[in-house]
């Protein structure tokens, strides 16, 4: 046996938390979802990113906080 062959079968799969609905997901290749446990929840992510929910803050100050440029 190769020592690669020997590596994968001595390689046990780790559990994580899914980012989404925080269930345990089997992280390996065996998984099509990973890190996500589940079509489902991947989906619901992706539609997150989509809807912006997802986003940084934005410390820039608002327009109006300077007021209206052509009364100054």
């Amino acid at each position: 046996m190769s020592e690669a062959n020997q590596a994968q079968q001595d390689f046990a799969p780790r559990k994580v938390r899914c980012p989404a609905c925080s269930g345990l997901s089997l992280y390996s290749p065996a998984n099509p979802y990973r890190p996500f446990c589940s079509a489902r929840c991947k989906g619901v992510d992706l539609g997150a990113w989509a809807s912006e929910a997802f986003k940084l803050p934005d410390d820039s100050p608002l327009d109006e906080a300077f007021g209206e440029p052509r009364q100054q």
